[in-house]
Parts: structure tokens; sequence; C-alpha cells
């Protein structure tokens, strides 16, 4: 199989300002306890997955990280916008579930319980005021930290990251899917690229 996918993305989870699973430290929330649930919403602008195109596609990639990333055990879960076909949400769950290979398929080692995939209405906006819905799942609103000059606040070349440099904020909502319950804290934005065929020293998913 030979896939790529690429656009942009919204993220919040439960960790406290900043999370610490981009650097693979043990995350906690801001009272303390340890692990990070979170989802991000990702709009593929361009993407395939052979002959089957996912130009347009909106999905939600749902998580438990019960400690730092690289201790695994994860749960994952997606939701595949309603509006995409049952070929389009196929090839998603066959790309993040790390069926296809590539930097989805490195990271399923760490996969404790792979949650499948369910359907619903998914949308993301980058405007003004970024944003992820998931129908009757989630509701994110993301405001980005911003420097002393008042540009938004950057990472770069993180261990882990959905991006090679996203931007930190806060995300304020709630979410609830697959069991996993959560008031969002932290969030980030950036664009993503991924593929089959990685080029090296590309980002590797968070």
């Amino acid at each position: 199989m030979t896939w790529d996918i690429s656009g942009n993305y919204v993220a919040g989870c439960s960790c406290a300002i900043v999370c610490g699973c981009a650097v693979d430290a043990k995350p906690r929330d801001p009272q303390g306890k340890e692990g990070c649930l979170g989802v991000g919403v990702f709009h593929v602008a361009e993407g395939r997955l052979d002959e089957v195109d996912l130009s347009g596609v909106d999905f939600a990639l749902y998580n438990e990280f019960p400690s730092n990333l690289t201790s695994g055990d994860w749960k994952v879960g997606i939701v595949v916008d309603e509006g995409a076909s049952d070929e389009q949400a196929e090839a998603i769950d066959t790309i993040v579930s790390g069926r296809a290979g590539g930097p989805f398929g490195d990271l399923s080692q760490f996969f404790g319980e792979y949650l499948g995939v369910e359907r619903a209405e998914v949308s993301l906006s980058d405007g003004e005021t970024p944003r992820l819905t998931v129908g009757g799942r989630s509701d994110i609103e993301f405001t980005p930290l911003r420097g002393p000059d008042g540009t938004p606040t950057t990472v770069k070349n993180a261990l882990f990251g959905f991006s090679p440099e996203f931007t930190l904020g806060t995300a304020k909502g709630r979410s609830e899917a697959f069991g996993l319950s959560f008031d969002s804290t932290y969030g980030e934005i950036g664009d993503f690229s991924f593929a089959s065929e990685q080029a090296e020293g590309a980002a590797t998913g968070r």
C-alpha cells in the first residue's frame, strides 16, 4: 500500500500547559493526575490510499496516553466525518491503525488498544478562533499563547509531533468519546504531512 495525507489540524487535551507528550515526558493534568486524554481533528486537503482519493476528508483522532509515550499502552480511536464515503472511511482507518505502514505503522507498536472507527459530523475551523467539533462528542476552542512580540508561541522539531512546527495554546471545551472523557486545557494547531514513504527527519506523529 502507498498513501499520503496532508492538511491542517486542531487538537486539545487534558494536560496542563504545556503538554509533555511532545518530549516524551510524563503528561499531567492541572490537578497533577498522570496521563493525557486528547482529540485532534484533521482536515485532509490532499491525500490518497492507493487509488482512493482522500482529499477533503475530515477525521478526529482520540487518544489516551497513560504515561510518557514510549511507555506504550495507548488507547486510540477515530471518528470519520459522515460526509466521507465508506471507502474513504475504511482508508483512513487503515492508515491511522498502522495497517498501511509508514509513520502510523511505526507508532502502532505503542498501541495497547485500537478502539476502531466511528462516523459522525466532524469539522474544523481555522480562522481567528480555531475550533474543532465532533457531533455529540467534542467541542473545543483554541486560543494561541503569544510571546513578548505578540506572535504565537511555536515548537519546532519535537520528538513526537503531528507537525515539524506547531503553535501552542490553551483549549477550552469538553470531549467524550470511546469512553474517554475530559475537559480540555492545552491545545495546538499546525499543518501536517504524512506518507507511507516518510522523509527522514519528518514528524513521526504524537
